[in-house]
């Protein structure tokens, strides 16, 4: 059994939920708790976050609130694209990429003040108890993890409601009834997961959808803008300089106006269950077809294949909390050796939900039109050279036929 803590800091939202565990914390351990509140990009004012910790008692110097985007985007997002990473053939990964982030900057500031462990809200049935705490014990093996869910006897949402009511935690207005479903958001994504999802056979109620507009509702006349990249990362939006959570932000506002980037899924949980999610990641769905339409040029075939291959082994570490293992840590030295040519501009079309690439060009192009093309090649491509390739690339397949013939006969 796990000794009592002396100081916990607390992922704390300001929900209700989480002003629940930080009163728990203080009941039942009797500890002091540090609060870490981060700007993730997920559009809420953070200012509540800070009213609601003093109102439970905190000490000012114990709550942090720092705003975290760009480094969301420059260390976790922007490298999690070079790879083209997708979860199942087709989930972003907008909920698994943040976490390790929060779990570092919570052990972080446990050593900036002294507290001998971690807290998260998390359920002991989803992914994120698992990415919250395996980045944690990877970035200090030492550090104690409390996961109120999987302790408390607080099984039902009248329990919790006691509980807040009993110990003078507000509870708004809305929170009183059941939420029809459960949202997570960053400037990723937005994940919406449970009550009026959790039936996969129905379709997912327009009201869910927060960032995107409906595809039918979108523009009727297509938008063309230009992404320029560098070493694989997008740098600029229509020939403008931007920084990375900048790039992301502009371009969710695109892909939102053109109802792009939305998805319902069912996903293999690593915890072994499957559940259904409706996903919105409209800026991160025009990076990666804009990236890849950007490799399309400057990758060399063998270098995009195997990167390719190493893909689904690179999404799933990420989405199983396996962020700071050597093994993503081996892929990613991989990837980023691929990424040292992606340079260059990509145009792409937003139209009514879809997002093409319609053209691209680089200075590190291996486009060679004189190779490929259907005029007078002036002796850039000699075409006898082919039957000889095509003769040893046959040699085994005739052999193979020979010896069917053979045994046939």
């Amino acid at each position: 059994m796990m000794s009592a803590p002396k100081k916990v800091v607390l992922a704390y939202s300001g929900g209700l939920d989480t002003s629940i565990i930080l009163k728990w914390l203080q009941t039942e351990y009797g500890c002091e708790v540090v609060t870490f509140t981060a700007d993730l990009g997920q559009g809420e004012e953070l200012d509540p976050a800070r009213q609601k910790a003093e109102l439970l008692g905190i000490k000012p110097e114990n709550i942090y609130i720092e705003d975290i985007r760009e480094e969301f985007v420059r260390d976790f997002v922007f490298p999690m694209f070079r790879a083209n990473a997708v979860y199942e053939g087709l989930y972003l990964l907008g909920t698994s990429i943040a976490r390790p982030l929060i779990s570092k900057r919570l052990v972080e500031i446990a050593e900036e003040t002294g507290a001998d462990a971690v807290a998260h809200g998390a359920t002991g049935k989803g992914n994120d108890q698992v990415r919250f705490e395996l980045a944690a014990y990877a970035l200090n093996p030492d550090i104690k993890v409390i996961a109120p869910w999987r302790e408390w006897d607080l099984t039902s949402r009248t329990k919790l409601l006691d509980f807040a009511e009993k110990n003078q935690i507000p509870i708004a207005k809305d929170k009183r009834g059941e939420a029809p479903f459960s949202v997570d958001a960053n400037l990723l994504h937005t994940s919406s997961e449970g009550k009026v999802l959790e039936d996969p056979a129905q379709e997912a109620p327009e009201y869910v959808y927060q960032r995107t507009t409906s595809p039918e509702d979108a523009p009727d006349a297509p938008e063309f803008i230009e992404i320029g990249f560098e070493r694989g990362d997008a740098v600029s939006i229509d020939g403008q300089a931007m920084s990375p959570a900048t790039v992301l932000t502009r371009l969710n506002e695109l892909g939102g106006k053109h109802g792009i980037g939305r998805l319902d899924l069912v996903e293999g949980r690593f915890v072994g269950m499957k559940s259904r999610g409706i996903y919105e990641t409209p800026g991160g769905t025009i990076l990666l077809e804009a990236h890849r339409g950007i490799e399309q040029i400057t990758l060399d075939r063998g270098a995009a294949h195997l990167k390719d291959e190493l893909m689904p082994r690179y999404a799933e570490a990420i989405y199983n909390g396996f962020w700071y293992s050597p093994e993503r840590e081996m892929l990613q030295a991989a990837i980023d050796h691929s990424q040292r040519h992606v340079t260059g501009t990509v145009r792409l079309k937003l139209y009514k939900g879809s997002v093409r690439t319609v053209g691209r060009w680089s200075e590190h192009s291996l486009y060679s039109e004189a190779h490929v093309t259907f005029e007078d090649d002036a002796g850039a491509y000699d075409q006898k050279d082919a039957a000889g390739f095509i003769q040893l690339n046959a040699l085994r397949l005739k052999l193979l036929a020979a010896r069917e013939r053979r045994l046939k006969g």
